[in-house]
């Protein structure tokens, strides 16, 4: 008997399983709560403090963008329709959509120096383009513009780069004038990335990904990648969490590291495939000019031979040698 009642007091007080599912969910549940009230609180509180400040409309919050994700470019075309250049309300800061030419050509080329990407861009964007001109800003960005520029002159421009893009837009206009002919739908913006990717790869490397037409399966892949590590990098300004995510590698992130390590294996063998033949090349330019030399010796050394077993014609050789150079 004293071990069913203790038995029986030892059921009452495990807590039933509903109770544990309610509890790992309070903490997520609460996080997000908190996380819309400081936002709404943010907003708030921002519209006082600035309202005499001459700033752009705000359109929304980051929650509105969660609901529209699927459509997102189209509801910010909307946004833009209705207000013009406007802003987003985030959880730290607020972002800016300009539709105004003047304002565009303000950031991008009258006052470019104030407008940098900052850390905050550089810290989701860095797991994808590293050091590259699309996230670093000062120094860097610089030293990437000046290799880029060394790439797009016009001269290689002129003669080279607009026969490949050129190429790229007549296999870009096949395949949709194919689907067009059997009346078959295409995804035209999932076209028009691909034949850029090609394109932007066969100017920068001289390597054919052919992701448009699919028969490079290497290229392929690392096409897919490519788009999904985008959106993945580019969900990360809606996620709070994608931190935490990414430390501890679940979720999108780790879908994220995968598809890095597909990519980084794709360009660290076409760097080497490039580093080899170059060293080729150099190779065998310097086995024809190691052979013109040993020609040269060659023939020097015969003559020397010639001169040396006939000194009588060393006076008709000199005069020669003299007016020859």
């Amino acid at each position: 008997m004293p071990e069913t009642k203790a038995f029986q007091r030892s059921q009452e007080s495990a807590p039933h399983p509903m109770e544990l599912i309610y509890a790992g969910l309070t903490v997520p549940i609460s996080l997000a709560v908190a996380a819309a009230v400081l936002l709404i609180l943010r907003s708030t509180l921002g519209n006082r403090r600035w309202r005499s400040e001459r700033r752009h409309p705000r359109a929304g919050t980051v929650f509105h963008e969660l609901l529209h994700l699927k459509k997102l470019h189209d509801y910010h075309a909307v946004l833009a329709s209705r207000h013009g250049s406007f802003r987003m309300s985030h959880f730290t800061r607020n972002f800016v959509y300009l539709v105004d030419p003047a304002g565009v050509e303000h950031i991008l080329r009258t006052n470019f120096s104030n407008y940098g990407k900052g850390s905050y861009c550089y810290e989701f964007l860095s797991d994808l383009f590293g050091d590259g001109i699309f996230a670093v800003d000062g120094g860097k960005w610089r030293h990437q513009r000046n290799l880029a520029s060394l790439e797009f002159t016009t001269r290689n421009l002129r003669d080279y780069s607009s026969g490949v893009f050129s190429r790229k837009a007549v296999a870009l206009a096949l395949v949709i004038s194919e689907a067009a002919d059997s009346e078959r739908a295409v995804n035209i913006y999932d076209l028009l990335m691909k034949s850029t990717l090609d394109s932007i790869f066969k100017v920068g490397f001289g390597v054919d990904l052919d992701t448009l037409s699919g028969s490079n399966v290497e290229g392929s892949s690392f096409g897919k990648a490519f788009d999904v590590s985008s959106e993945v990098i580019m969900r990360r300004n809606f996620d709070v969490f994608w931190k935490i995510k990414r430390l501890l590698n679940i979720g999108a992130e780790a879908e994220l590291k995968k598809h890095l390590k597909v990519m980084d294996e794709f360009v660290y063998e076409l760097i080497q495939r490039k580093t080899e033949q170059i060293s080729a090349q150099q190779d065998a330019s310097t086995t024809r000019n190691s052979g013109y030399s040993d020609r040269t010796c060659d023939r020097l050394n015969r003559s020397q031979f010639r001169l040396w077993k006939r000194p009588t014609s060393d006076g008709y050789h000199r005069s020669h040698f003299r007016d020859r150079f």
